[in-house]
């Protein structure tokens, strides 16, 4: 019998706010198995080294997060040889993993035949990740895609797992949504299952794991253990963590919405060393708007209160206050 391995936790691209900060500071909080970045866009030529460098600093370090925990590099493309020619690129910047994206469901993408648009065309998805797979097949450098269940609707979503898996990727993420449902729940875990079923590689489920009942819950579902977490790793960064804990028969620790906050104010401090006050600031919004899918009234009362603001320094304020006057 073989011996079943650990569960694998990664944290999800997440294009325009998983940027080499914030996949640093969430992965010291423990549990985490790699990262994947936000994608590089491939039309035509090859991109210099600087570029990868830019979207992946972490490249210069042996493809880790500061805490050494493994970053994957992801590109984003439909035309065969120039995704090829890139992901060979990629590798010589530092990459030791190229993945692939055909989830994206972004109209600016989709209209240029990238991200979900190709599981329309099994076909060219084929083709596209073959290229990929036998460009790097001398580097002995991994591929690994993540796609949605389709991008209407499901009818190709098994010829799609197929035909990635025939490709020779190594291992497969599905976001089991299509790209019409976007980001609303539910998540269809079932369809994790019947891809799991046809392909040979291992199969990360991913959406709507916000806790960890909602982990449980989809293991059972879709019959993996490995998931790939993208909102609920930016609300709750200790989830990864809770997750290995729960399976460890451990007790799992507790995370208010305070300790959130003590987090966020953490990550401002790291940013400042990255950005300019005006883009702190918009962050700083996107989190708290994306905390209430999380935490609920607490976020919104928080997110009234800073909504307005355009100084760093209220904005610190109001979190600070919050965090000392409120009883958890």
């Amino acid at each position: 019998m073989q011996e079943k391995l650990p569960a694998l936790v990664a944290v999800a691209p997440m294009e325009g706010v998983m940027d080499a900060t914030t996949r640093d500071l969430i992965t010291r909080q423990g549990g985490w198995d790699f990262c994947v970045t936000e994608f590089l866009r491939v039309t035509t030529g090859r991109q210099p080294a600087r570029v990868f460098h830019r979207i992946c600093p972490e490249l210069r370090q042996n493809a880790q997060t500061p805490t050494g925990i493994p970053v994957h590099l992801q590109l984003l493309g439909s035309d065969p040889q120039s995704l090829a020619d890139n992901a060979c690129m990629g590798v010589k910047a530092g990459a030791q993993v190229i993945d692939l994206n055909y989830g994206c469901p972004a109209k600016i993408v989709n209209r240029h035949l990238g991200g979900a648009s190709m599981l329309r065309y099994p076909d060219r998805l084929y083709d596209a990740t073959h290229a990929v797979a036998q460009a790097l097949k001398t580097l002995d450098t991994p591929v690994t895609a993540k796609m949605r269940l389709g991008y209407d609707d499901t009818e190709l979503t098994l010829d799609n797992a197929r035909a990635l898996n025939a490709a020779g990727i190594s291992q497969l993420v599905v976001h089991a949504r299509t790209r019409a449902q976007g980001y609303k729940p539910p998540a269809h875990w079932e369809w994790v299952a019947r891809i799991e079923e046809v392909v040979d590689v291992p199969v990360f489920a991913n959406g709507d794991i916000w806790t960890v009942n909602d982990y449980q819950r989809c293991v059972q579902v879709s019959g993996v253990q490995d998931v790939m977490l993208g909102r609920s790793s930016m609300t709750n960064p200790w989830l990864a963590k809770q997750i290995k804990q729960h399976l460890a028969g451990k007790e799992v620790e507790q995370v208010d919405f305070k300790r959130m906050l003590g987090f966020l104010l953490e990550w401002l401090k790291l940013d400042a060393l990255v950005y300019e006050e005006i883009v702190r600031v918009m962050r700083v919004k996107q989190w708290l708007v994306m905390f209430r899918l999380r935490w609920g009234e607490e976020a919104q009362i928080v997110f009234d209160a800073c909504k307005r603001l355009t100084n760093e320094r209220d904005l610190i304020n109001n979190l600070e206050s919050y965090i000392q006057h409120t009883v958890s």
